[in-house]
């Protein structure tokens, strides 16, 4: 049996759009991929969790690039994933939560 997932509903003029988290949490993935400062991981997706209500809600955990200010780039991700969400589907987000989970001593990539 396939796992619950939440959906967001925005009426139209002749019907409803469902956008299921798992679109969000991707839309959330690629802004965070282009924040620069931020380690792009295997797994974007896992380190990214979606709450639903009437507005969206993240906690996004990431890793930074040594030598960044580590509250810049989450400022930024905080920005990026906000901009990112609430163009492409309509709904506002009202927070973006960023939790700093290592620090890389490698670059960017």
């Amino acid at each position: 049996m396939g796992e619950y997932k939440d959906y967001m509903t925005k009426e139209l003029d002749n019907g409803t759009v469902n956008i299921n988290e798992d679109v969000i949490n991707t839309i959330a993935a690629a802004a965070i991929r282009d924040v620069e400062g931020v380690v792009s991981q295997k797994n974007d997706r896992k380190a990214i969790h979606v709450t639903l209500g009437e507005d969206v809600e993240l906690v996004c955990g990431l890793v930074v690039v040594y030598g960044h200010s580590v509250v810049e780039i989450a400022r930024n991700v905080q920005k990026a994933v906000t901009n990112a969400v609430e163009s492409m589907t309509g709904f506002k987000v009202a927070r973006v939560d960023v939790n700093v989970t290592g620090i890389s001593m490698g670059k960017q990539g």
